[in-house]
């Protein structure tokens, strides 16, 4: 299964499992991820989610472009960051690896973050001639503007420790204590009253603004649809340098 879950005591454990294709996100990996947050918001013993990665390399490489070379629907995936981006409950990334991409998008959905000290971060969308729309270029929210601007258009990735000196994760702990350090996060969050937690979560999300994922979409549309996109997606998969035509 691309996506698994395991509940522990009052914790939703959901792995992302793919780790031959550093957990990167198919149609699978987005209706597995779906499906698998869905079960945990239904289920009122699940006062907590811990969302991380399977392997011991990488949280999630971001969008499959093999898949969407192929012509794969994709659209899941975007369900998926939907889908955590109005989960009430609170959700721990317990980053074991790199988070690139779609996969950094996933840690920006969350809550808190615990992340391995060997971790990276970025957004290397611009390298494929696709745009970080599932959260990325939303990160002068969260950083310092120029910061997030060479990241954006640079595509070059940051390490753990900056990741932490910019305030956009919580831990950075030896990769063997990642789980461990997610699980104290969240029964210290579990101790507490699951409705004054879920009513905190709301409103400190809403004192950053809300997602304009329509406004976001419009902008993107013609860059996914380009022969641009689709070159840089191939050229990733036959493992070359892209030929781009800005069209």
């Amino acid at each position: 299964m691309s996506v698994l879950t395991e509940l522990r005591d009052n914790t939703m454990v959901i792995t992302i499992n793919r780790p031959e294709a550093g957990n990167a996100l198919n149609g699978d990996v987005g209706r597995g991820l779906v499906e698998a947050f869905d079960a945990a918001l239904a289920d009122d013993a699940v006062r907590c989610i811990i969302l991380t990665g399977a392997g011991e390399k990488i949280f999630c490489a971001g969008m499959d472009l093999k898949a969407f070379a192929a012509g794969e629907d994709i659209r899941p995936v975007g369900q998926a960051l939907a889908k955590l981006a109005s989960c009430p409950k609170p959700l721990i990334a317990a980053v074991n690896g790199h988070a690139l991409a779609g996969g950094f998008e996933l840690v920006l959905k969350a809550d808190l973050v615990v992340v391995a000290d060997g971790a990276r971060f970025g957004i290397p969308e611009a390298k494929r001639g696709l745009v970080a729309a599932g959260g990325g270029t939303r990160l002068p929210r969260r950083i310092p503007l120029q910061v997030a601007l060479e990241m954006g258009l640079t595509g070059e990735p940051i390490s753990a420790a900056r990741a932490l000196e910019l305030g956009l994760v919580n831990r950075v702990v030896p990769a063997a204590e990642v789980m461990d350090t997610a699980m104290q996060l969240a029964a210290a969050i579990t101790a507490n009253g699951p409705l004054a937690v879920q009513a905190t979560k709301q409103l400190m999300w809403e004192e950053i603004g809300e997602d304009n994922a329509a406004h976001v979409g419009k902008v993107t549309a013609h860059v996914f649809q380009s022969e641009d996109a689709r070159e840089g997606a191939t050229a990733f998969a036959e493992k070359r340098a892209p030929v781009w035509k800005g069209r």
